[in-house]
Order: structure tokens, then C-alpha cells, then sequence
């Protein structure tokens, strides 16, 4: 019988790749922690209705990439594609926007029927920021603030950099929108495929094709900015200012636009050069309306995403993940014989107790001295602790280096704790 394989473009995360997730998760929790930012979780099934009401109907991700199906009601869901409508949806129907202001973030998996490549994947994973009820630029300026925070605690800083863009108000698009699709109409005959049916659908998306005579064409395009709206023009000007003053370089690019139809005048994306054609590492925008269009009070929201398989893959790439961060064990503790066995159990929990950053691993199962003594060294530890009869009866343990110069000795258990500890802050 055929064995099983895990679905294409859906990753298995194993035990040797996941302490980099663990390492880079809690980097980012503690960051939004220092800044008052609280958690929340989500379901990661929602009805399918949420989606295409808040994403757009005429979106990649609504015609070709959500898996949807029915349930046994007969009612049609959908793995979620991407984390700010549930957000929404959860704040609103918990109460959580009624006259107060929200800082909330979330990490989890996502879901999209694309190719899967180097750097996206049909299940990946996100961790999602969302802000509700501010108006004004300084929320957005304290995202990208924040972000840049994040990236130099990860030591990503010279590898990322920031493009920002405003795209106005959904009259200030509609307007805008006539004049791109105008001027389009006049090279139809050199569009390439994706763009022609944006043409027709999302023609704000042509302007982020990757093809190199599409982006030729673009050159001498309308510029959103001509088409902006003065209150939007202040808002942007008021980010840009805010981004100076806290030493935050940034482009505007004025290409930007985001994939998403509720996205509105900030829109922002951190790039690096580092992965090759994938190159976002983090983007969102302001969604003023989004709230509105899902049933609630109007309420003004911003926020982003960043991709937690491209961020590993970053620092994996550039060798930013620290030596400290290896899934390895500090003691490997081994008995020999009944007795040995038992006063291993033991001890390995007193030094538990007392090493409470330090990982003990206990050996199980038996077998011989040399046999244990090849997983101690297998399992990274600095130190393997060897309990036979001789050191039950002498109350000592025989502790021997495994990752450095020194002869194995005898240590008493009530010197233990301490004498580990020494050793291991070196």
C-alpha cells in the first residue's frame, strides 16, 4: 500500500526547523507586547460571504485561490486566505470596537490554492497587526515604527526597506481608475495575459505586474497622485513627516497598490532582495471602511501582515538566527541499572527545578553505556551526567563534558545545581 504524503504546498515543520519559528515568534510577541498591542485567536474556517465582501469578488484570491467548500448544512465556507476580515469580524461581533480603540494581533496559518514556490506555500503562515477606531497618520507611523523595531531586534534591518504610497479614497480610485484603464485601452495588443484580464476586473492590480514590457507601459501611465483627494494628501504628509522625525527611511513608491479591494489611502510594503522574486516581507494599509462593509459601525482601521516562512527563510539565508537558537539540549542525564534509572528520574527533576532556562533531557529506554552515551552526544548537550550504582551509593554524580576540553569527575547532588550552573553560563 502507497504511503500518504502531506498535500503539495503544505509544509510539515520539523523538530530541527522548529525552534527558528519559536525564536522568531516570540521576537515579534515580545515586540507587540512592549507596544500595548494584545492578542487574539480566530477560527480559521469562516462562512465564505465574509471574504468575498470584504476582499472583492473580482479578486485572484476570490476566483481562483480560497478553498471553499460546503458543510453539511449545506452552508458554504471557506479556509481562510488571510487574517484582517476574521479579525473584523470577531472584534465587531464581540463588542470589542464599541467607542474604544484596539491594538490586536494574531499569528496562525492561512490558506490559498496558488503554485507553490520558494517562499509561498498553499498553507503558510502570517502574523497579522490590526488597529481600530484611530484616525489620524500617528497609528500608522507607529506600525512601520514598530516593524523597524522588529527588524533590528531580528537583525534584518540592512536587508529590508520600506515603500509607502497613498492611494485616497475609493472616489479618488474610481476616478483615477477611468484614466489608467483609458490609457491601457491603448495597448492591448502588448498586455500580457494577467493584465488584460485585469483590464477588465482590477486594472489598480496592472500596476503591480512583473512583466518588463507591461512595467515600460506603465512609465508614461496617469499617476495616482494627480488624483488624490486634500484630505488624503494631509494624511500621507503628516505619515511621511512622523517617519522622518523617528529616523525611519522610506520610498514612495507610487506604483504601490495592495491585492486587496478594502484597502485605502496608506498602503505600505517592507521589500527585501534577499529572497529573490518573492520580496515582500510585510504590507498593509489602511481599511477605513472595512468595518462598515461587514455590518458594523463605521470604524477607522489599519494594519499588516508578515509572512513567518519568508522571514525564516531570511534569517536562515543570511545567518541571523543565534547559536543559542538550536533545539539542543544543555544536560543529557543517564542511568545505569535499576537504582541508576530511578535516581536519574529524580535528579532530572530537581534540576528542572533549579535551571529553569535550561533544557534536561532524561535518556529512556535502556540500553548500554555506549549506546546511551551516542545520544547524549547526538542530542547537542554540552554536559552528559552518568548515575550507576557506585554514584547512587556515594550520593554523586559523574558529570563529563561532551562539547569541550576537561575530564569527566564526580560531583555531589547537593553541589549539582550550582556547579551546572556555572558551567552553563560560560
Amino acid at each position: 500500500m502507497a504511503k500518504i504524503k502531506a498535500i503539495r504546498g503544505m509544509n510539515d515543520i520539523l523538530p530541527d526547523q522548529s525552534p527558528v519559528w519559536q525564536y522568531l515568534e516570540q521576537t515579534v510577541s515580545g515586540v507587540l507586547r512592549n507596544y500595548g498591542y494584545q492578542e487574539i485567536r480566530m477560527p480559521i474556517v469562516e462562512q465564505t460571504d465574509l471574504f468575498k465582501r470584504s476582499i472583492g469578488e473580482v479578486t485572484d484570491i476570490v476566483e481562483k485561490e480560497m478553498y471553499t467548500f460546503e458543510d453539511r448544512n449545506g452552508d458554504s465556507l471557506t479556509l481562510r486566505p488571510e487574517g484582517t476580515a476574521g479579525c473584523v469580524r470577531a472584534a465587531e461581533e464581540h463588542g470589542l470596537l464599541f467607542n474604544q480603540t484596539r491594538k490586536l494581533w494574531y499569528t496562525g496559518p492561512m490558506f490559498r490554492h496558488e503554485r507553490p514556490q520558494k517562499g509561498r506555500y498553499r498553507q503558510f503562515h502570517q502574523i497579522g497587526v490590526e488597529c481600530f477606531g484611530m484616525t489620524g497618520p500617528d497609528i500608522d507611523a507607529e506600525l512601520l515604527m514598530l516593524t523597524a523595531r522588529l527588524w533590528k531586534a531580528l537583525g534584518l534591518a540592512p536587508h529590508v526597506r520600506l515603500e509607502i504610497n497613498s492611494i485616497g479614497t475609493s472616489e479618488a480610485r474610481r476616478a483615477y481608475r477611468e484614466a489608467l484603464v483609458a490609457y491601457l485601452s491603448n495597448y492591448r495588443d502588448r498586455l500580457d495575459e494577467d493584465s488584460l484580464r485585469r483590464l477588465e476586473t482590477n486594472p489598480l492590480r496592472i500596476l503591480d505586474s512583473k512583466v518588463p514590457e507591461t512595467q515600460a507601459i506603465l512609465q508614461d501611465a496617469p499617476d495616482l497622485v494627480d488624483y488624490l483627494d486634500e484630505e488624503s494628501i494631509g494624511h500621507f504628509a503628516g505619515l511621511k513627516r512622523r517617519l522622518e522625525l523617528a529616523g525611519i527611511e522610506y520610498t514612495v513608491n507610487s506604483r504601490l497598490v495592495r491585492g486587496l479591494d478594502y484597502y485605502g489611502r496608506t498602503v505600505f510594503e517592507w521589500v527585501t532582495d534577499s529572497l529573490g522574486a518573492q520580496g515582500t516581507v510585510c504590507a498593509g494599509g489602511r481599511y477605513d471602511g472595512l468595518v462598515e462593509q461587514l455590518g458594523g459601525k463605521p470604524t477607522p482601521a489599519v494594519g499588516f501582515a508578515m509572512g513567518i516562512e519568508r522571514l525564516v527563510l531570511m534569517l536562515e539565508t543570511l545567518e541571523l538566527v543565534p547559536a543559542s537558537v538550536s533545539g539542543d539540549a544543555d544536560v543529557y542525564v543517564m542511568g545505569m541499572g535499576e537504582a541508576g534509572e530511578a535516581e536519574a528520574l529524580r535528579i532530572s527533576e530537581e534540576l528542572r527545578d533549579s535551571l529553569v532556562q535550561r533544557v534536561v533531557v532524561l535518556h529512556c529506554g535502556g540500553g548500554s553505556f555506549k549506546s546511551q552515551m551516542k545520544k547524549a552526544d547526538r542530542s547537542g548537550a554540552r554536559y552528559a551526567l552518568i548515575i550507576g550504582d557506585s554514584e547512587v551509593d556515594s550520593r554523586t554524580v559523574s558529570l563529563k563534558p561532551l562539547r569541550s576540553e576537561g575530564e569527566q569527575q564526580a560531583v555531589s547532588q547537593s553541589e549539582l545545581a550550582g556547579k551546572l550552573a556555572g558551567l552553563l553560563a560560560d
